[in-house]
């Protein structure tokens, strides 16, 4: 509950500062179309606290797939009643090292499911936030440049999809 009320602040906090505002020829269901787009990568402010592209050489290669731990067709009955379907990033914990270019390849697994990747900094700010279609695989190369305890989150599924990445020194000379 604490996890979703800190996302829902954050979304609500990134869409008053401009990160997250529309294209002005979408139409129908925003929430839809907001989450089938990468509608911001870090601003020049959050590029001081990790980099973000889309080519490069990675120095770590990191593999982040969805998966789906119970469905409506064949979840456990009490579980679906309860939680409705219930998801995960696998991993959902991994180290990295500051200043090393790392590679993180995500994997959308679920044929009828949108996710979304949200990155959000241990002074709890939203950082980037994209899109994760179905059956496809998303790659970023981030380099971050503060240490410390970052979190990340599905912002469709924020109450099952959620992890933490270590940031940690720079490898000894």
């Amino acid at each position: 509950m604490k996890l979703k009320l800190i996302v829902g602040a954050v979304l609500a906090v990134a869409g008053l500062c401009g990160c997250a505002t529309p294209k002005p020829e979408m139409t129908g269901n925003l929430h839809q179309e907001l989450s089938q787009e990468s509608f911001y990568l870090p601003n020049a402010e959050a590029s001081r606290v990790v980099s973000v592209s889309t080519n490069g050489v990675a120095a770590a290669n990191i593999l982040v797939q969805t998966h789906r731990v119970a469905v409506k067709e064949t979840g456990p009955k009490e579980t679906v009643e309860k939680f409705g379907e219930v998801y995960t990033f696998s991993p959902n914990f991994f180290a990295v090292r500051r200043e090393e270019p790392t590679k993180i390849r995500f994997w959308n697994l679920q044929p009828d499911d949108n996710h979304a990747f949200m990155l959000i900094s241990p002074s709890s700010q939203v950082l980037m936030h994209s899109a994760l279609p179905p059956l496809k695989e998303t790659a970023y190369l981030f380099t971050f440049h503060e240490e410390g305890l970052y979190s990340f989150v599905c912002s469709q599924h924020p109450n099952a999809m959620f992890g933490q990445i270590l940031v940690l020194p720079p490898r000894s000379p």
